[in-house]
């Protein structure tokens, strides 16, 4: 198989988690660009912002005309990962490729127990206080910054247990706020970019816009719990898959 078709098909999956989920897709796109396509932790890692952001960006356009963001809560909880975002963006071409790796795999099993294990509601959730809310947004622009994800799979929940936000609206949200966090990291990695496979990286591209519209059709066909279950199988197989690379 062409690395172009490899390209297309991981894109497209990429996509249906961003559309379907509000988040998720560089956890499926960093592993695919390692073990499908032949990046390095590095370079994958810069590509994977690179398509998660712009995306993520299409994403953001289903849902706002669907009128599921929260514009001013967005753009402050994003505001306040930018500045580690960036920092972090730059830090990460000093860690070695299989630290990046294990921590990626770490982040995945956490993501996937997350989804399986979804918080019971034990009533109304009440906003948390600014302090909180800034705190939760620079430790998300961290990890974006650092290990190249957009962070969706954490902005989602700190979205409707710290912000108080109803679960379909965080979904859209939480795309506002991974586009801000993915363009602040990308940032101090322009210079890194001339290694990316360009060729691939952008029908990786295209093909993850298109998958995030049909992944907004299909969130609204199956359940979100259906979706989350899903997804965090996959999630964990990635893990176990980064894991071993990363200790062998």
């Amino acid at each position: 198989m062409t690395l172009l078709v490899l390209a297309l098909i991981a894109g497209a999956l990429v996509g249906l988690a961003l559309g379907g989920l509000g988040g998720g897709g560089s956890m499926l796109a960093v592993p695919a660009l390692i073990y499908l396509l032949g990046f390095t932790p590095a370079q994958a890692t810069t590509a994977s912002l690179v398509i998660v952001t712009v995306t993520s960006l299409t994403g953001l356009i289903a849902h706002a005309r669907a009128g599921r963001v929260r514009w001013r809560t967005g753009a402050l909880f994003a505001a306040a990962g930018l500045p580690a975002a960036a920092a972090t963006g730059a830090l990460s071409s000093a860690v070695p490729g299989a630290v990046l790796t294990a921590a990626f795999a770490l982040l995945a099993a956490i993501a996937a127990w997350r989804m399986l294990t979804p918080r019971r509601s034990s009533g109304p959730v009440r906003p948390a206080g600014p302090g909180r809310s800034a705190a939760t947004g620079a430790g998300l622009g961290a990890v974006t910054g650092l290990l190249g994800v957009g962070g969706g799979f954490l902005a989602v929940p700190a979205l409707v247990s710290v912000l108080a936000l109803p679960m379909a609206e965080a979904a859209g949200t939480s795309l506002l706020v991974i586009s801000a966090n993915g363009a602040a990291a990308l940032a101090p990695r322009l210079g890194s970019t001339a290694s990316v496979d360009w060729a691939v990286v952008g029908p990786f591209t295209a093909a993850a816009i298109l998958g995030a519209w049909d992944g907004k059709r299909l969130a609204d066909k199956l359940s979100g719990a259906a979706l989350r279950k899903i997804f965090a199988i996959a999630l964990l197989a990635v893990a176990a898959l980064m894991l071993l690379d990363a200790l062998t």
